[in-house]
């Protein structure tokens, strides 16, 4: 599948310098990571969130794990995780679990993890299971500049 055509447009639109990474097949961030050879804690992951009728996107390392408590509190509102059907719904050019972090590509909030703030280099999924964008932090700042920022994941 290779690039998303959403996130590949959003890219070129934005003159977001990035590379493309080949790797094996794997099913999760984390897997992702190891087979890649990339720290786990370089790896932006998103977790589909819904929000009363409204979804957004938990951005956080492959590393960590999320906590919902904390969400919640910085959103004075309670989420939950967005069903496969809802996120296949906002993703269609995207395989199941392979959701880029870049939700203005998608028109979507973004809830990023103050441990990404300043890493050097940074990669994300790009829509599917055996590719990954890489992009310095100043690019991911620059794709990130809109969303909210707080604490709310643990390394695990």
């Amino acid at each position: 599948m290779a690039i998303a055509i959403t996130l590949k447009q959003y890219l070129s639109d934005n003159d977001i310098e990035y590379d493309a990474l080949n790797h094996p097949y794997t099913a999760s961030s984390l897997k992702t990571a190891q087979e890649s050879h990339i720290s786990g804690s370089r790896i932006a992951k998103a977790v589909v969130l819904k929000k009363g009728k409204d979804f957004l996107l938990a951005v956080l390392p492959a590393s960590h794990h999320i906590l919902f408590e904390e969400i919640n509190d910085l959103l004075e509102e309670k989420v939950k995780l967005a069903s496969e059907e809802e996120v296949e719904s906002l993703f269609t050019d995207c395989e199941m679990g392979a959701v880029p972090p870049i939700g203005r590509a998608y028109g979507l909030d973004v809830l990023m993890d103050d441990c990404l703030v300043g890493t050097d280099d940074i990669y994300f999924e790009a829509g599917d299971h055996a590719t990954l964008i890489h992009v310095d932090g100043g690019q991911f700042g620059k794709m990130m500049k809109s969303a909210r920022h707080g604490q709310f994941s643990y390394p695990g």
